[in-house]
């Protein structure tokens, strides 16, 4: 039995026979470090921009939670601000998800505006 018949059918019990166990050294770059990642930040003021800045210049995926600030909060604004500038320069995107989180992509990732 192969492995995606392992994963697919069977009896409905499952044996640690049948998992198999990723080397994460398989997913990282030539270089032994990992390519994009996804990081997560809090946004509690405007200091708070410049790492997220750096990570997204870097090629780096952000997930920041806004929870301390309101979407009309004017300090909010001005975050927001800053950071579609830097999706726009790097060629990435930005958006908004609920009132509590922003996503910022680095260049050449875009995000679906549409749910799975």
């Amino acid at each position: 039995m192969g492995l995606m018949d392992k994963l697919m059918g069977g009896t409905g019990t499952r044996s640690t026979d049948e998992y198999v166990e990723l080397d994460l050294d398989d997913f990282h770059t030539e270089s032994g470090t990992p390519g994009t990642q996804v990081r997560i930040a809090n946004i509690g003021g405007q200091d708070d921009v410049i790492a997220i800045k750096d990570a997204v210049y870097d090629g780096d995926l952000v997930i920041a939670d806004i929870t301390r600030h309101t979407t009309s909060d004017r300090t909010m604004e001005h975050i927001t601000d800053e950071l579609k500038q830097v999706a726009r320069e790097v060629g990435g995107d930005i958006v908004q998800k609920d009132d509590d989180q922003i996503i910022i992509t680095p260049t050449d990732v875009t995000i679906s505006r549409t749910k799975l």
